[in-house]
């Protein structure tokens, strides 16, 4: 007898830290932003989509923040503009490959502009736009593309230009996801 109670508190305690642990996820979960869009709601929802692209929320918030528009370090620009008839040459795969290696250039070069920057608002929204480009860096490399052979960052051509103006690079980051990136969702968007 004695041994099925040391048991029953024993499976108790087990729920107990079972229900504590999902409380403590769920909190965490709802701290980080790419948690709550999994790649196929990226793909098939245009809201989750929406609700991830944060570039206007930063433009709002620089207009806000004195003396942010000069960066410390040099950002290399995305390259944005698309030739329709050498982009639809290209595989799904290959567009990928472009807009990661455009994505993990961007991510690099605003996290070495972060680190050279001083506590404020500067610091604070690059700390903010870095964590978005990494989300998109996450759910990009996690989309399920079946078709053609997976192709390694081989993204060719275009050497974006650098600049320090905060400004340009939120506004070429954006013309990133509402160009290229949504010219891969709309070739995925067959899958929902």
């Amino acid at each position: 007898m004695e041994d099925n109670a040391t048991e029953d508190l024993m499976w108790s305690q087990g729920m107990d830290l079972s229900r504590v642990l999902v409380v403590v996820f769920s909190m965490v979960a709802s701290e980080l932003s790419h948690v709550h869009t999994r790649p196929i709601d990226f793909v098939c929802d245009s809201d989750a989509r929406s609700m991830l692209n944060k570039v206007k929320d930063f433009q709002e918030e620089m207009k806000n923040c004195s003396a942010v528009d000069a960066l410390p370090f040099s950002i290399q620009l995305p390259c944005v503009g698309i030739h329709k008839a050498t982009w639809e040459r290209k595989s799904v795969h290959e567009w990928r490959a472009d807009i990661l290696l455009s994505l993990e250039t961007l991510a690099q070069d605003v996290q070495s502009a972060r680190t050279l920057s001083q506590p404020g608002c500067r610091l604070t929204l690059l700390e903010r736009l870095e964590r978005n480009i990494n989300n998109y860096l996450l759910v990009v490399k996690l989309l399920h593309i079946e078709q053609g052979e997976q192709v390694e960052h081989q993204a060719e051509g275009c050497q974006g230009q650098r600049s320090t103006d905060l400004g340009l690079v939120l506004k070429n980051f954006g013309l990133l996801l509402i160009g290229k990136l949504e010219w891969l969702i709309s070739e995925l968007e067959n899958g929902c």
